[in-house]
């Protein structure tokens, strides 16, 4: 009978370890899901209405009382946790407190070209097909993409410009700035990934898989618009990842540099070649109120100052990364280009076209249903097999809307060395009204597209009937 009792006692004994067991590794697992997020751990982004209800909401929530950051009006703080909750299960029970709007993780973002990411085809660089053609000076100023959208033309017309007196602001992994392509082009610009005023790449060439992608887009921006000058600034490390409040700040450092809200020298445009598969509210609100000085809800910036920015932004490399269905990604929105949906109309998203005139198979594409309000990528841009610099004085051939982008932006600094009064809202408008016309369906991929495939001189002479439409846009 002992014996017995013994077994049986031993038997429980395994039992309640097993239950413990699984019941820590559950545990494990719920907490894995809760921390799944794409995010800065122990951070959390959200506005008060009532700044003098901060302390209480701080304790409320396990929040460091005293903020990492404070922008805007009304303010938007960012706060440390300190219980052990993660951003996800914060922001999750902010939703409901009366006290408190948009709350969000700092999420991360990303280049669109980098590679490994859930949401975009990740298109890594290449040194050129050969050196003779893809990777030299020659082949950079002879490449093929200046002929396609006409940019020769459009720098020597009349009425045409090579972008004088225009900023661009380059939000991206900083450049090189000894880059022979850069050379009498550059103002000041800043690290916001090291805090300091060296907007230098960091990294190595093949190591590091976006080391070199804001040489390129910079150097994309300088072939386009030779007489523009370059704003550098480092939001992106060398493994191309960024974070929300660093991009923000960066954004407010664009429309103010020097911090005097009663000083004209901030940038005109602003290039991004990165994104996240979701809603932003902090960058959403930045770009409305850059672009009109306005948001729906009446928040303002007056760290921004009084400088009108345009963005123009890739729209994401989704084109061939399939669903369960066994249909692309190519339709899923990147953002901050896709709050050109939500009324931000300062934003350009442009997508990516090939030498032979035909959508790129990896770029992303907003699908129209017909209502217009969902039609996100207003501009098509060249962005397969693009020449532009290397750091180390090199040049390479990168493929990606980040390609796309900046030639867009390029495109956008002619119009506004003509146009120094034009407000970014018209100047958007503008690359997409007087741009070739691609309407057509790709039911493989979603996409009823009605767009238009950018045209250097007809955006600077403002032609909205240059051209004919385009036919076979669409490759299946």
């Amino acid at each position: 009978m002992n014996k017995l009792i013994e077994i049986w006692r031993r038997a429980a004994l395994v039992i309640i370890f097993v239950f413990f067991l699984f019941t820590a590794k559950f545990e494990q697992k719920i907490s894995a899901q809760a921390n799944n997020c794409d995010c800065v751990p122990n951070e959390v982004i959200f506005e008060l209405r009532n700044s003098a209800n901060l302390p209480a909401v701080a304790a409320q929530y396990g929040l460091d009382p005293a903020p990492l950051g404070q922008v805007g009006t009304p303010p938007t703080f960012r706060m440390r946790i300190t219980n052990g909750q993660t951003p996800t299960q914060v922001v999750g029970v902010m939703a409901g407190d009366a006290r408190i709007t948009k709350p969000e993780v700092n999420r991360k973002l990303s280049a669109a070209e980098r590679e490994g990411l859930p949401w975009t085809i990740g298109h890594s660089w290449a040194t050129g097909h050969s050196w003779a053609t893809g990777g030299s000076i020659k082949g950079y100023n002879r490449q093929w993409f200046p002929s396609k959208i006409r940019l020769q033309e459009a720098h020597n017309h009349p009425q045409g410009s090579r972008g004088a007196g225009v900023i661009v602001a380059v939000l991206d992994t900083g450049i090189d700035l000894t880059h022979p392509a850069f050379a009498g082009k550059l103002v000041p610009g800043y690290d916001f990934v090291d805090n300091d005023s060296n907007p230098s790449e960091v990294g190595a060439l093949r190591q590091n898989p976006s080391y070199g992608h804001g040489t390129h887009v910079a150097g994309i921006i300088a072939l386009a618009a030779p007489e523009a000058k370059i704003m550098p600034l480092r939001v992106l490390n060398s493994d191309g990842e960024g974070e929300l409040w660093r991009v923000a700040a960066a954004m407010i450092w664009a429309a103010n540099p020097d911090g005097n809200p009663n000083t004209n020298d901030g940038a005109d445009i602003v290039n991004i070649s990165f994104g996240y598969p979701d809603n932003v509210e902090l960058l959403k609100d930045l770009a409305d109120f850059c672009d009109d000085g306005a948001t729906p809800d009446l928040k303002t910036f007056p760290e921004a100052g009084s400088e009108r920015l345009a963005f123009i932004i890739g729209a994401g490399n989704g084109g061939q990364i399939l669903n369960p269905n066994g249909m692309t990604l190519g339709t899923t929105p990147v953002y901050p280009a896709a709050e050109r949906a939500n009324s931000v109309d300062g934003i350009l998203a442009v997508a990516a076209s090939t030498r032979i005139d035909q959508l790129a198979k990896f770029s992303t594409m907003s699908p129209d249903t017909g209502s217009g309000g969902d039609r996100w990528v207003r501009s098509v841009a060249p962005g397969e097999n693009i020449v532009s610099a290397l750091p180390g004085g090199r040049f390479g051939l990168w493929s990606g809307t980040s390609m796309a982008a900046p030639i867009a932006s390029g495109v956008a600094a002619l119009v506004k060395s003509r146009n120094p009064l034009m407000t970014p809202i018209v100047l958007v408008d503008r690359l997409d009204d007087t741009g070739i016309e691609w309407d057509c369906s790709l039911p493989s991929r979603g996409i009823a597209m009605d767009t238009s495939r950018l045209d250097a001189l007809c955006a600077v002479t403002n032609n909205q009937s240059c051209g004919v439409p385009r036919v076979g846009v669409c490759p299946e």
